[in-house]
């Protein structure tokens, strides 16, 4: 059970790195920054977060719950029920969503190496794997990480920043890509 004072500290720390990496890149924002802006000490916000990256995925991990939970649990097409093809362009759609809602947040937390290593990534990778086997799809292991490359946040960060594509351009463009478990 966490303490009465260490729950409003965790509180106050995710509130404040919320405001900073809305306002800034995350790569911007120093832990110092963070915990100016919480009111806690340096010793406080490293007990419990002992960098940027796990202070960001803290902050993404109610969006991604709920994202899971819906892929598990909610209608078709996003829950089970329909074909795989439906459901991999209905996860792109949700992604290309938390993606759009979240970036800052995702930038934060899933840059270069460490994304393999989140939770989320190893969910989203057995939910791709597992649509792949349903649909029969030789080799599905070769294929996870192709398909969710384009969900990479700095990939997703240039479509929208450099090429000006919009998030339903981008969310088409993937659905594209499920055309091929149908065959």
């Amino acid at each position: 059970m966490e303490r009465a004072d260490a729950a409003h500290n965790r509180a106050r720390i995710l509130e404040a790195a919320a405001l900073l990496f809305a306002e800034r890149p995350p790569q911007d924002v120093t832990m110092d920054d963070i915990a100016k802006k919480a009111g806690v000490g340096r010793g406080t916000l490293y007990r419990r977060y002992p960098d940027r990256a796990s202070i960001a995925v803290a902050l993404l991990d109610d969006h991604e719950r709920e994202l899971q939970e819906r892929l598990l649990r909610g209608d078709p097409p996003l829950g089970p029920g329909a074909p795989p093809a439906e459901r991999l362009a209905a996860f792109y759609a949700a992604m290309v969503r938390l993606l759009e809602d979240h970036s800052h947040l995702v930038l934060g937390s899933e840059v270069g190496r460490s994304r393999f290593e989140t939770g989320a990534y190893g969910f989203w990778r057995a939910h791709v794997r597992a649509l792949l086997s349903a649909a029969g799809t030789p080799g599905p292991d070769a294929l996870v990480e192709v398909l969710l490359a384009p969900l990479a946040p700095e990939v997703y960060g240039y479509q929208r920043r450099v090429l000006g594509l919009s998030p339903e351009q981008i969310a088409r463009a993937l659905a594209r890509l499920t055309r091929m478990l149908d065959r």
